[in-house]
């Protein structure tokens, strides 16, 4: 395992890695406007309302994978900008950090059997690269926190 995985997936250290994800992500979707906000808070509430925690057993699931592909950035990070901040290195490469977030989620798309999730996945992907990118720096403040 890499040390990004090592140190997020540590006992006593996952559940709040997951926990502070969870609320960065449900602040994400609240302060999302317009009509793509709208489309994306409905989805959103749909989706957390028909399943308990929801979002926190997908973090569970997906924690492992994000950690794997973070890691190649975090090793970048640890060999050109050791003293700098998860948080602005990740604001510098926001769109590296979504790419290597969203590849999995379009990976688990590509492969469900589950037509409806596929659908919606599908009408909202067209936007979730800016999303993640807006989000990337947050991230790197989560990531600071507990490494």
């Amino acid at each position: 395992m890499g040390r990004l995985l090592d140190a997020l997936l540590s006992p006593g250290k996952k559940d709040e890695v997951i926990r502070d994800a969870a609320r960065l992500i449900d602040e994400e979707v609240d302060a999302k406007g317009g009509l793509g906000g709208l489309a994306l808070k409905g989805a959103y509430k749909l989706v957390t309302t028909a399943k308990q925690n929801f979002v926190g057993n997908t973090l569970e699931r997906l924690l492992p994978d994000f950690a794997s592909r973070l890691e190649p950035l975090y090793e970048e990070r640890q060999r050109t900008a050791t003293n700098e901040p998860m948080e602005r290195f990740f604001t510098v490469r926001a769109g590296d950090v979504a790419d290597a977030l969203l590849a999995i989620t379009d990976e688990r798309a590509a492969r469900t059997d589950r037509g409806a999730a596929r659908s919606a996945y599908e009408k909202l992907r067209p936007a979730a690269r800016r999303h993640v990118a807006e989000a990337a720096p947050k991230l790197g403040r989560l990531l600071d926190r507990h490494l």
